[in-house]
């Protein structure tokens, strides 16, 4: 909270406060959570923050005058005028109002005028895909959206691994769609492997009885015995437990199968095995139509000590399996990319991504986004430590692979610890569990009803404060789909028509 806007509460104001946090925290739906959130806002005075335009964070100038022009050209109804301002401002950080800092002063929304600025830009757009917008045929509106849908861009949510804990994914998930906020372009790395692929193998209508969380009940953890641990070939849990699992959900599509059936762009991270030089690969309906998508989310699943590497497998054009990239075997994808933002981003035009992180190895170290992005001079010895323990974390791990690289085991060990170190784990929108020591306690706990439903409680209450940040993001780029949508919609009418009049 700004300095400015924080005021002495009196006693009285500091119980009520205390009475709304409570309530926020023991909220049943995100509608009663928004509720609330909203008469905190209004009880702690930050409301006033949103209607004062100074900010470092963003140009109020630029955005104040696009505003003011957008709305004139809007109502004189001066079409080519508006198709200039809106072609050229076609982005969802302009003036960088999608800065996170934005989203962290009051529980619901950001700055009005950055509010205002949207909703004007929607209608705008709205106005031009309209019947009252008589300067442009049909066609040429049809190519206008779809000029911006491509400059625009699309978002995409990235699902890391952790295990059992990532149940957790389900419950961002259904907040999400509840509130029609989805990206229809979606990544997962073990855990979030099996989230993404569960969606991806499914059809709109399936998803609320993925996210039930009947599919999620198994014996996937199957630990061996010890007799069979000191014969080796294989991790602590047995791998054949997990695939019978994948099999029995994911059936037997391939990844273009998979996208003709529900419409989503889905993506599994695998990693190399053996090759250390090379980096993760991402598995989609681009890069691998063919391969089967439970066998892309068995590799990515595939914890090295956990479980054993595993082969790919394929589905030819005749239905009959085949070994996919043979020579190799892999394992999870989290090791070198759990969130592989900039692969997506060169194949779909991402703009912004949306990040659910549970992995118990990374969330202990993830920091809010006031932590982040502040530059006051108490922030830098954290800072300080973080970026130099970073570094020489990898330059112990160099240091240890030159001399002892040619132990392949030793290797691949090391490879797997650098990769984790030289990531980046945080999306543009960062949805991460709250962990307590009995979180640990769940990751390698075969799904039950119970846990399923404690741990996707605690997906949609992380979710809940992100939902205003990612509508603020979305709502440019959802109106110019609907606006596409319904103008070839109407193109497709005409045609027919035209067909019927001449028949």
């Amino acid at each position: 909270m700004n300095i400015e806007f924080k005021h002495d509460l009196n006693p009285h104001q500091a119980y009520r406060i205390k009475k709304l946090k409570r309530q926020l925290q023991h909220a049943e739906n995100y509608e009663e959570w928004k509720a609330v959130a909203l008469k905190l806002d209004e009880e702690s005075g930050t409301q006033e923050w949103k209607y004062d335009n100074s900010s470092s964070y963003f140009d109020s100038e630029i955005i104040a005058h696009r505003l003011n022009i957008l709305r004139r050209y809007r109502h004189q109804k001066r079409t080519a005028d508006l198709i200039y301002i809106l072609s050229e401002g076609l982005s969802h950080d302009i003036a960088n109002i999608a800065h996170p800092l934005l989203f962290t002063e009051t529980y619901v929304g950001t700055k009005k005028l950055i509010e205002d600025y949207v909703e004007e830009v929607s209608q705008s757009l709205a106005f031009v895909a309209s019947v009252a917008c008589e300067d442009l045929s049909l066609k040429e509106k049809i190519e206008f959206f779809k000029n911006c849908e491509m400059v625009y861009g699309h978002p995409a949510i990235m699902f890391s691994g952790g295990a059992t804990l990532g149940l957790f994914h389900t419950g961002v998930c259904k907040a999400l769609m509840e509130q029609d906020l989805m990206p229809k372009v979606i990544s997962g790395s073990s855990a979030g492997a099996i989230m993404t692929a569960m969606l991806g193998i499914s059809e709109p209508s399936q998803i609320p009885d993925i996210l039930s969380g009947e599919h999620f009940y198994s014996e996937a953890f199957h630990f061996r015995s010890l007799k069979e641990l000191l014969k080796g070939n294989g991790g602590f849990a047995d791998v054949k437990y997990l695939k019978k699992f994948l099999v029995e959900n994911l059936g037997d599509l391939s990844f273009e199968e998979a996208y003709q059936k529900s419409g989503l762009d889905i993506n599994i991270s695998v990693a190399p095995y053996n090759v250390s030089h090379e980096d993760a690969r991402i598995m989609n309906k681009y890069t691998a139509p063919d391969l089967l998508v439970w066998s892309a989310v068995l590799a990515s699943c595939a914890v090295p000590i956990l479980f054993p590497p595993v082969r790919l497998t394929g589905k030819r054009y005749d239905t009959v399996h085949t070994p996919y990239l043979a020579s190799t075997r892999w394992v999870d994808g989290s090791v070198r990319s759990d969130f592989p933002q900039e692969k997506m981003s060169r194949l779909y035009n991402i703009n912004y991504t949306i990040a659910s992180q549970v992995n118990p190895h990374i969330v202990p170290f993830m920091q809010t986004d006031t932590k982040r992005f502040r530059k006051d001079l108490l922030s830098w010895p954290e800072r300080i430590v973080r970026k130099h323990g970073k570094t020489i974390a990898m330059d112990v791990m160099d240091f240890t692979r030159d001399r002892m690289g040619r132990i392949p085991s030793v290797r691949r060990l090391l490879e797997h610890g650098y990769g984790i170190i030289d990531q980046r784990y945080y999306g543009d929108v960062n949805i991460i569990g709250n962990y307590s020591l009995k979180h640990y306690q769940y990751m390698l706990q075969n799904p039950r009803p119970e846990l399923f439903q404690l741990l996707q409680r605690e997906g949609e209450r992380a979710t809940w404060p992100k939902i205003s940040s990612i509508e603020t993001h979305a709502r440019i780029g959802k109106t110019i789909q609907h606006c596409l949508e319904l103008l070839e919609f109407s193109l497709k009418n005409k045609s027919t028509s035209a067909q019927t009049v001449e028949i």
